[in-house]
């Protein structure tokens, strides 16, 4: 679905943020984006939906090119930003006028996730509270039916209902013709929802893979004394003891703290893609 060859981007008057970046993504599936500030998580997401351009090789989502902003290209995908814009309409205007660019848009599914989130339809979408904009957006999203759905920080805003109301309707939804990319500080809200994972940092990709593979090949165990850090790959503090990332040497069933897997990531590149590169061989 999404196939990027050797692309290199900057913007203008810095140094390049991407370079030589290669990243193969099939449909079907909710991936998370993770990254720290300026990571290139966002600017990632604006090539992918075409909105920035490539200076240097090629990015291709759904057999097109992004850039060119083709129709056929457009009704397929749906970029939620971080940034929320919303016009002076009501819900059933805003309907009314952008629904007809998505040809598979479903009304009835739309009104199911207005209700889900106990969205008014006659109320200005500007007179909505921030939390209120985003669940509309979402809901008006999923509704679309696309291929590909890009959600920057999706839950940001969203109180505690909401967000499990969000991750309820979106596994509603998800289908083996869907892909799904959740660029997301708040990895909590997400980590039963996404079945892989995609790291950046300072431009790299870093760590892509499924969390089934993640849980073959590590364990994440809870130990009383402070580990060896010869003997794990990671550990941190915590009230409990210490949360450990170890390999999964004896098939144990633990669950993927997400959080403790980029820390552990990003303290232990090296150690960690020799593990999964070792798998892929």
């Amino acid at each position: 679905m999404i196939e990027i060859n050797e692309l290199s981007f900057g913007y203008a008057n810095s140094d390049k943020l991407f370079k030589n970046m290669q990243l193969a993504m099939e449909k079907g599936g909710i991936c998370g984006l993770l990254g720290k500030n300026g990571s290139g998580k966002t600017t990632l997401l604006k090539v992918i939906a075409g909105l920035i351009f490539p200076r240097e090789g090629s990015c291709r989502v759904l057999g097109k090119v992004p850039s060119r902003r083709q129709p056929s290209f457009l009704e397929e995908i749906y970029f939620l930003p971080e940034d929320l814009f919303v016009p002076a309409l009501t819900v059933d205007n805003y309907v009314e006028f952008y629904a007809s660019f998505y040809p598979r848009f479903d009304h009835v599914l739309l009104s199911s996730c207005l209700n889900e989130f106990d969205l008014p339809r006659d109320k200005l979408l500007t007179n909505f509270s921030h939390g209120q904009k985003k669940k509309f957006l979402i809901a008006f999203g999923l509704a679309t039916n696309c291929r590909l759905f890009i959600l920057d920080e999706p839950t940001n805003g969203l109180d505690i209902p909401s967000k499990a109301q969000f991750r309820k309707l979106l596994a509603s939804i998800a289908t083996d013709e869907k892909l799904f990319i959740i660029s997301t500080h708040q990895v909590h809200d997400v980590e039963n929802l996404i079945d892989s994972i995609l790291i950046l940092d300072e431009g790299k990709i870093i760590f892509h893979q499924s969390l089934l593979e993640v849980a073959k090949q590590l364990a994440f165990v809870q130990q009383q004394t402070e580990p060896d850090l010869s003997a794990c790959f990671y550990y941190e503090k915590q009230l409990s003891g210490y949360a450990t990332v170890i390999t999964n040497s004896n098939d144990q069933d633990t669950h993927v703290d997400l959080e403790i897997l980029f820390n552990a990531i990003l303290s232990n590149k090296t150690k960690m893609q020799k593990l999964f590169n070792e798998v892929k061989s």
